[in-house]
């Protein structure tokens, strides 16, 4: 596969993956023992917390599907238990965990981390924010950790170049979300009904999607060659696949 077919391969498979500890049981109960009020405060605090102690526009900014009076309340009720940093730091732990659970008996996970670590290494952070605070964050040593969290990192990369692609395309987060995740989705992102018709946006979000994938491609093409660039894409399913089960 070429660049632009591998940063399409990888995009689903990377995206579905790279949340399931986010809202995943034990993640939650890691949240509430450690005092966090709810899942959805230690998501918002522990995801955003990377980015530091600051107002929640700019969280708000960095995760852009979400309604700002939502993030505004659950970003203020996650950092008062413990902080910002501190905060980002336990939800690394959290995603840590998960992948040394569901990763542990994947066999030979340095085909992966190879690749991955290299493009994330060596991406130009410049106008990726969220992407940038959760690379500051050490990786784990230990593979299966080290492997998920590195599925992260490339969930983080894809969806900053996805939001500078809808913001230059016209799409508003609400807009955004409703077309390409529907009203289910969009209300537990704190939309609330009713809701515009966006059917006339079609061609500005496969635009934003086009333009998301090309850029996708221009990275893996810029930092991995053809053989680790389909090692990638290779690994990615593998993991997924046995994920899945």
């Amino acid at each position: 596969m070429n660049s632009a077919q591998v940063a399409s391969a990888i995009s689903q498979p990377l995206s579905s993956l790279g949340a399931k500890y986010m809202l995943d049981a034990e993640t939650m109960a890691h949240g509430a023992s450690a005092g966090y009020p709810n899942g959805f405060a230690y998501y918002v605090a522990g995801r955003g917390g990377v980015l530091g102690d600051v107002d929640s526009d700019v969280v708000y900014s960095a995760f852009m599907f979400f309604e700002r009076s939502l993030i505004d309340k659950l970003w203020k009720a996650g950092v008062a238990v413990e902080g910002a940093r501190a905060a980002g730091k336990r939800y690394m732990q959290s995603c840590d965990d998960w992948g040394r659970k569901h990763l542990s008996t994947i066999e030979n996970l340095d085909l992966f981390i190879a690749p991955a670590e290299k493009l994330i290494s060596n991406v130009d952070s410049s106008g990726l924010s969220l992407f940038a605070g959760l690379r500051a964050e050490p990786l784990p040593q230990d593979a299966p950790a080290r492997a998920y969290r590195l599925v992260t990192l490339l969930r983080e990369l894809r969806g900053c170049v996805h939001i500078a692609a809808c913001v230059t395309h016209g799409l508003s987060g609400l807009e955004a979300s409703l077309l390409s995740s529907g009203e289910g989705l969009t209300k537990l992102h704190g939309w609330a009904p009713p809701y515009p018709d966006v059917s006339h946006l079609s061609q500005s979000r496969e635009a934003a999607e086009k333009a998301t994938n090309d850029a996708m491609a221009r990275l893996i093409a810029m930092h991995l060659t053809d053989v680790e660039m389909n090692q990638l894409a290779d690994q990615t399913a593998r993991i997924s696949s046995a994920t899945s089960a």
